[in-house]
């Protein structure tokens, strides 16, 4: 199947193609973790998680990174807000983002990286760029020399000059320009690491580079992501200190989704429009949260409103409905659940080959969801074709990461139904509403 991916780099569709044969390297710039996730931060989360389940059904190996930012001047407010240490603080909310992970119905990536554990990686890099000329040493900090790098922007689309143009060095900085941008800055106030440059922590745009050169080492991975708005400064400069190391852009394609709104308006914190993952979810579930993710392309914003929520919430109704009417009708007949062949599903893996067209492929599964529901209300069902139909849905949803539950029944479960379907054929409504009840607690019904 040839798969296609909008890339930020050179802003253009283009055929994926491995550097290796069957496996696919990605990394997704995670969280800096000083409170609760937002629900902005799961659209990556979803986002990308989709793209590996689909990339590991179409039979790739699929290495998986996104890491935790667990140093930082805002970490370092918080814990003292706290009263905690920046470890306590920090560990809690990677607790807490793996939590919203689960509970939006993505998987925990194959490695989650902490920048505290590469910090003698950043040194050594930090390091590296300084003896070849790309970063100076200014009074304990150490910066980036963006002029070494002649493409600088090219991720982006900005344009240097442009920067320049009203940009002013801060007074009583040492920076040569003001576009050069910390690698390393000293500091004696909250967790700090000694260098040969003294006491500090890493700058931000180095910590990624010195993942990916250390879980990817002697290449460049085949994708790098995250949200639209790492695009500059952070993916940019990331580009730029990989160009001086490596002469490459870290990977060979750049995706980027867009942004989430709340009635048409981003979400901002300035605003006051932020809300929590767990609280979205804890409210309309994971499954409705996601699939509103989904509604829209990924380089679409996203967004929630009364209409949206309450759409999705018809639409995964219709999904559990669906779902257990099929479950119901093929295990009272003898069919095991997994017969089934996924024989509808190629227009669905087709969106998603399309740019990952989620909003695509879940017009393909409300299709599929028409076939079944006529099968199951057909006076004489196909059970070979509702079998495939089932084990096709069944699919789909475990590729865009949408839980819907069904109940496998036992020997016990097809003897009450069947009592069920005896007591209303012999109109005892009394004893047929009580067995209907128990199969409803049950989740067959």
């Amino acid at each position: 199947m040839e798969i296609k991916i909008y890339n930020s780099l050179t802003n253009k569709i283009e055929t994926f193609v491995p550097q290796i044969e069957g496996k696919v390297s990605m990394y997704v710039c995670g969280p800096t973790v000083y409170n609760y996730p937002h629900i902005g931060n799961m659209r990556p989360v979803v986002v990308f998680d989709v793209l590996r389940k689909f990339f590991t059904y179409v039979g790739y190996e699929v290495t998986y990174v996104s890491n935790f930012t667990d140093v930082d001047d805002k970490i370092i407010k918080e814990a003292k807000k706290e009263n905690k240490t920046e470890k306590e603080l920090t560990e809690f909310y990677i607790q807490e983002f793996k939590k919203a992970t689960l509970a939006i119905g993505s998987n925990i990536p194959s490695i989650t990286p902490k920048v505290t554990e590469y910090i003698q990686k950043i040194i050594d890099y930090v390091d590296n760029l300084v003896k070849i000329g790309a970063a100076y040493v200014a009074d304990g900090d150490v910066y980036f020399r963006v002029n070494k790098i002649k493409d600088y922007g090219s991720l982006s689309g900005i344009n240097v000059e442009d920067l320049m143009v009203g940009a002013r060095i801060e007074e009583n900085s040492n920076k040569e320009s003001p576009l050069d941008f910390a690698l390393w800055k000293k500091t004696d106030e909250g967790i700090n690491w000694p260098s040969p440059w003294g006491n500090g922590r890493p700058g931000w745009h180095t910590e990624c580079c010195v993942m990916i050169d250390t879980i990817f080492p002697g290449q460049y991975i085949d994708i790098h992501g995250g949200g639209y708005d790492l695009k500059f400064p952070h993916h940019e400069n990331e580009i730029a200190q990989c160009e001086a190391t490596h002469t490459h852009k870290i990977a060979k394609y750049w995706m980027h989704n867009a942004f989430i709104n709340f009635g048409n308006e981003k979400m901002s914190k300035s605003l006051g429009n932020v809300i929590y993952a767990k609280d979205m979810i804890e409210k309309y579930g994971g499954a409705v949260t996601r699939l509103v993710i989904l509604s829209a392309h990924y380089r679409q914003p996203v967004n929630f409103t009364d209409e949206t929520v309450n759409a999705a919430i018809q639409e995964v109704n219709k999904m559990k409905m669906v779902i257990k009417q099929m479950a119901l009708k093929l295990q009272v007949n003898g069919i095991n659940l997994d017969e089934g062949k996924p024989t509808y599903i190629n227009p669905f893996l087709e969106a998603l080959a399309d740019d990952l067209n989620t909003a695509n492929a879940l017009t393909e599964i409300y299709n599929v969801i028409k076939l079944a529901n006529q099968e199951v209300r057909s006076r004489e069902i196909d059970y070979k074709k509702l079998s495939d139909l089932f084990k096709t849905l069944n699919d789909m949803f475990n590729v865009l990461g949408i839980d819907i539950p069904y109940v496998k029944m036992d020997e016990n479960d097809r003897k009450l139904y069947q009592n069920y379907l005896e007591s209303k054929e012999n109109k005892d409504f009394a004893k047929s509403d009580e067995f209907r009840n128990i199969l409803i607690e049950k989740g067959i019904m």
